[in-house]
Formats: C-alpha cells, sequence, structure tokens
C-alpha cells in the first residue's frame, strides 16, 4: 500500500494549487482525480485577480497569454431591468501593458494548474476516490477505484486535503452536511460565436425575466463568449423555474439581447452546475483532514466566482498542512489555524458579497445606482474603485453611499 505525506482529491484550481505548494515544499503529495485532463468544468471562466496572484507565483501567466481562447478583459458592462448599460473600466484598465484580468475556459485554466502540479507531486488520473479512511478519528487515506482497470485501491497519508467541489466525497464522509438552498445557486452556460456588440468587457445584465438572478456574457478568444445565467436555489425551487427555457426565452425575446444574439450560433450545450456559496462556509477542517475552494463553499454569494477563493484556501491549507508535517500534529485543533486564516482572508469579502446579492434582490435599486452611473463620470470611477478594492466595496453595504448617490 502506498503511502504519502499529503493526498489531494481532486485536481481542480484548489487541488492543483495545493499540491504544488505542497510538493514544492519537500513533501510528498499524490494527487488523484476521476477525470483524465485536459477536462472541461462548467464556470463563467473569468480569470480572477486571486486567482492571478497564484499563476503569477509559478509563473504561469504567459500559458494563458499564448493561448487563443483567452479573452483581455479591462472592465465591466451592467444593466438594470429598465434596459440602461453602463460600461465600467477596471481601475487598472487605465495602466499601460497587460490587461488587468482575464477570461479562458476552464477546459484550459484547470490543466494549466493541473500540469503545474505534475512538477511537483504525483498525479493519478481516472481515480474516483469512494471513501476515506478513518483510524482512531483521524483520516489515514482514500478507497476508490480506476475507473480504466476496474481495480479497487487504496493510498495512505498523513493528511487529506478535499479539493473535490460541491459534492465533495471528503467532505460528506467528515461529516458535513448537504447545501442550504439560501447558501447555494444553479446555473447555466453554453458557448456562443457571433453575437453582436461584443467588447473586452464581462457583461453582467440584471434581466426582469431572471430577476433576482442575473444573466452575463463574457467574453473570450476566437470571437466565442460564456453566456449564462445564475438564480439562487431557494429560488429557483420556490418558483419552479425551468432554467433552460429561460435562458432561451432572454436570447431569443429580450427587446436588448434578441437582436445581439440573431445572426450568433451556440456552439456547446446548454450545462448546469451548483454553486456552494461563502455565504456559509462549511467547517473546514478535523483530525486528519482539510477542505478547500468549492468543498469548503467558499463561492463568492455575489459574483458567483470562485476560482480566486479556491487558490486562496489552497495556498493556506499548505502552509498549515506543512507545520503540521513538521511538528507531526494532524488535530483538528492544529488544523482549526487554517480555518481561522482562511475565514480571517476571504470571509469580509464574502460577507459584503452576500449583502451585495441581497441588495441585487431589489430591483429599484439596480435600476438607480445603474442610472446614476450612466450619467456621471464621478460615480462610475468610484464604482470602479469599488470593483478592485475590497475596502471600497464595503461602502456598496452601507446606507451612507446609497444616500450619495442622490446627490451625485
Amino acid at each position: 500500500m502506498e503511502s504519502y505525506d499529503v493526498i489531494v482529491v481532486g485536481a481542480g484550481p484548489g487541488g492543483s494549487t495545493a499540491a504544488a505548494y505542497l510538493g514544492r515544499s519537500g513533501f510528498s503529495v499524490l494527487l488523484l482525480d476521476k477525470a483524465k485532463f485536459p477536462r472541461d468544468k462548467i464556470c463563467g471562466d473569468a480569470v480572477s485577480g486571486k486567482s492571478m496572484n497564484v499563476i503569477k507565483e509559478f509563473g504561469l501567466e504567459e500559458e494563458i497569454r499564448k493561448d487563443p481562447r483567452h479573452g483581455s478583459i479591462f472592465g465591466v458592462a451592467f444593466s438594470g431591468t429598465n434596459g440602461e448599460i453602463v460600461e465600467i473600466p477596471f481601475a487598472a484598465a487605465k495602466e499601460k501593458g497587460r490587461p488587468p484580468g482575464y477570461t479562458l475556459p476552464r477546459i484550459a485554466t484547470d490543466n494549466i494548474l493541473f500540469q503545474n502540479a505534475k512538477k511537483y507531486a504525483k498525479v493519478k488520473e481516472g481515480f474516483a476516490v469512494s471513501d476515506v479512511i478513518f483510524e482512531d478519528g483521524y483520516a489515514v487515506g482514500v478507497k476508490g477505484r480506476d475507473t480504466v482497470s476496474g481495480k479497487d485501491e487504496e493510498y495512505r497519508a498523513k493528511m487529506i486535503v478535499g479539493a473535490d467541489g460541491v459534492g465533495s466525497i471528503v467532505a460528506n464522509k467528515a461529516g458535513q452536511g448537504a447545501l442550504p438552498p439560501e447558501h447555494a445557486c444553479i446555473a447555466l452556460r453554453a458557448y456562443y460565436e457571433g453575437i453582436e456588440g461584443m467588447t473586452n468587457n464581462i457583461e453582467i445584465h440584471f434581466v426582469k425575466e431572471a430577476m433576482p438572478g442575473y444573466f452575463w456574457i463574457f467574453p473570450i478568444g476566437e470571437g466565442k463568449a460564456n453566456v449564462g445565467l445564475g438564480i439562487l436555489m431557494k429560488d429557483v425551487q420556490e418558483k419552479k423555474m425551468n432554467l433552460p427555457l429561460l435562458l432561451e426565452k432572454i436570447i431569443k425575446e429580450n427587446k436588448i439581447f434578441a437582436p445581439r444574439f440573431a445572426n450568433s450560433k451556440r456552439v456547446s450545450p446548454v450545462q448546469s452546475w451548483t454553486l456552494p456559496f461563502g455565504s456559509k462556509i462549511r467547517k473546514s477542517h478535523g483530525n486528519g483532514w482539510v477542505l478547500v475552494g468549492d468543498s469548503a463553499s467558499l463561492v463568492d454569494p455575489f459574483s458567483g466566482e470562485g476560482v480566486g477563493n479556491a487558490t486562496t484556501s489552497a495556498k493556506i491549507a499548505a502552509k498549515i498542512i506543512a507545520g503540521a508535517l513538521k511538528e507531526n500534529n494532524f488535530s483538528e485543533e492544529y488544523l482549526s489555524q487554517y480555518q481561522v486564516e482562511m475565514e480571517a482572508a476571504l470571509k469580509p469579502e464574502l460577507q459584503t458579497s452576500y449583502m451585495l446579492q441581497k441588495l441585487g434582490r431589489q430591483e429599484w435599486l439596480l435600476n438607480f445606482i445603474i442610472g446614476k452611473a450612466h450619467k456621471s463620470e464621478k460615480v462610475r470611477e468610484t464604482l470602479s474603485a469599488m470593483l478592485g478594492s475590497e475596502e471600497a466595496k464595503k461602502e456598496f453595504a452601507s446606507p451612507l453611499f446609497y444616500v450619495k448617490m442622490l446627490f451625485a
């Protein structure tokens, strides 16, 4: 039976990042994934600033830039239910040099991070983990099946990292419950080409048909766009919403978007997935195990972005695990440092985004702010600064901000 310092279950951004940091630090790491890479992952495809921090640290930015499927992003376009649209450039877009943001299909982004992890860790693709082995209350290994040979196998380790997404086997076996519907989102995505009016902005549109959710158009390379729809699971269940039909209705019948999609072509299936919002972070540590990324429920409740928080949590986890290995202490008490540091790094922004999500359910308020930004360059500059700054973003949740907007 093979034994390692760390087993990482799931080779998405969080898992590959954790494996790379730990392997680079000299520990023996086994990275497991049920898929064979490159593999697709349903997502909005934005590459956030947080994920770029890790990508730059490992010298991988050029991998994104040379991929013809990438899009260079300089700002964001918002619209309210009244159809008024405002374009807000990212503050960094005024600086010379490289664009402040990118989009890239996850089939490419995840593979870049996975190939980097292979430099530092042993990887096993096509291995479906089915159970976590516990002995004396500690996670000490995993069981699963090689999907090619059909052979059942076990692997042992001092630490188990759950990076296996929203339906995490590790989280489930560690006793973490199901996602509450008020803290999860159902989203759809498809790729289109030939959409009129595309720019270097990501687009987020609050349309009446989808309220209190939103419709997005994210440009990627090769003249294509990631087009999708995201709505809180609780709303989908209570209103019995048919999201594929709703997406089709917006594209074909909405007075703003129907003309833009008139000559477009859908070039992929419409696919759905669940986003575990960080408005309710899971308990992410225990004896011999930690959770990162979607497994820990760390998706931003307003933007729906999860890759940046996955890589950030993975980097923190790798640091704490390295300390645990050096001290030979894998207790829940020791690993609680991870929960504390991870929440200190991510929870303030997640809570702000949760407040913004709730404010975004107020149609009149959305239209008011977008209307003010449409008319005032000063308001656009204020919003631009807020989009790039966590401290400034907190102003969105302050009543004083909206009082100021009355006189802007």
